[in-house]
């Protein structure tokens, strides 16, 4: 097992992520006899980095993972959960929440805490000084309870700015979803530049990005497997995190024994990709995405000339993300979050920005598409 220095702490470079354990009937059903065996062998082969959270398995998570976890010594593992938030019903609850936390999980403290999908939605109240959370987690830690602080986030880049720039003193880690695919889709490469300049390690989750990395078209396949002929697509997933640097934690969800192994058989081994391996990985991401999606440059000549100053290009990306992924929960998210005179809907379709718009993108009808796919 690879392993990473981070403060005063060795984590392996693999942690097991537990939104995605075995089920039985349901998904508040996890099959407790295979998690056992998956953390066993986790152990045994050198993972120590466990994350959960509060509605992970429909609250689940947390409960099954402290009672597996009981059973070792609990210096022999490190485990993350996180703060609710992505609920704003819950910000007002952050002692409730927290005690409730130490109690599923049977621990007396968490090595690493954090401040769970800080997104456009909830970042108000997060930063709302009248819910105290900042200060409730700043004394858990104080008090030993909290090892380490950080956030995750499935924001966007202007809203990790403004998280960082009121609570980065406070933060150690940050946690993004990052994968090939992602560097440019959801502008994870600047997110990662915007950790790095504040000096945060990153944490990673959706490598595979929920599977659909593991398997991608024979033919793209092919053309990775012409570089590395016995590397999986899966190892190239992750032999691409093991070429950034500031990657410090690499979070898979694995469902199963067999992807466990095959996760813990790459990460024997650093083999990050060459300057033209990487340069590939981005070719067969660009013939990917271009089939669904729009060729957006983000060159902003469409906003100049938008009576109504729409965001345009940040519509757009997250139009792409929307289409491309079949309609994940990120575009409703964020769209959900601006006023109305912001949204889609509040296009005119008077084209003022299609006549200036250099990859001469129908900009009025993926508005009102988006509208329709956003039903």
């Amino acid at each position: 097992m690879i392993y990473r220095e981070f403060q005063n702490l060795k984590l392996s470079a693999l942690g097991m992520g537990c939104m995605r354990l075995p089920v039985k009937e349901s998904n508040r059903d996890i099959d407790t006899d295979a998690v056992k065996r998956m953390i066993a062998y986790a152990l045994e082969k050198g993972i120590n980095y466990f994350d959960t959270a509060w509605g992970y398995h429909g609250g689940e998570s947390e409960t099954v993972l402290g009672k597996l976890l009981k059973e070792y010594p609990r210096d022999s593992f490190y485990l993350a959960t996180k703060f609710p938030g992505y609920d704003v019903s819950n910000m007002n609850k952050v002692e409730e929440v927290f005690e409730e936390q130490l109690r599923k999980c049977q621990v007396a403290y968490f090595d690493f805490y954090l401040f769970h999908n800080v997104c456009e939605l909830n970042i108000d109240a997060y930063l709302n000084p009248e819910f105290g959370i900042l200060k409730y987690l700043r004394e858990q830690k104080k008090n030993g309870r909290i090892r380490h602080l950080g956030f995750s986030t499935h924001g966007t880049l202007d809203t990790m700015k403004r998280f960082l720039d009121a609570y980065g003193e406070e933060l150690e880690f940050c946690q993004i979803q990052l994968n090939w695919l992602d560097w440019k889709m959801q502008n994870a490469k600047a997110k990662v530049e915007l950790l790095e300049k504040y000096k945060l390690p990153v944490w990673v989750m959706e490598p595979v990005r929920g599977g659909k990395l593991a398997n991608i078209e024979e033919a793209y396949e092919a053309q990775l497997r012409a570089i590395r002929p016995k590397a999986t697509v899966v190892e190239w997933a992750f032999r691409f995190l093991q070429s950034i640097p500031s990657v410090t934690m690499t979070l898979s969800g694995m469902s199963n024994l067999e992807q466990l192994k095959e996760n813990i058989s790459i990460y024997e081994t650093e083999e990050p990709l060459r300057e033209d391996e990487t340069k590939k990985l981005f070719e067969v991401s660009a013939a990917m995405t271009a089939k669904s999606t729009l060729p957006c440059t983000g060159c902003h000549y469409c906003t100049s000339h938008c009576p109504i100053e729409l965001g345009i290009p940040e519509l757009i990306e997250l139009y792409n993300e929307h289409v491309y992924d079949g309609g994940s929960f990120l575009a409703p998210m964020a769209v959900g979050a601006l006023p109305d005179e912001k949204k889609p809907s509040a296009c005119l379709g008077c084209r003022a920005c299609e006549a200036v718009c250099p990859q001469n993108i129908k900009i009025s009808e993926m508005m009102s598409d988006f509208v329709e796919r956003l039903k």
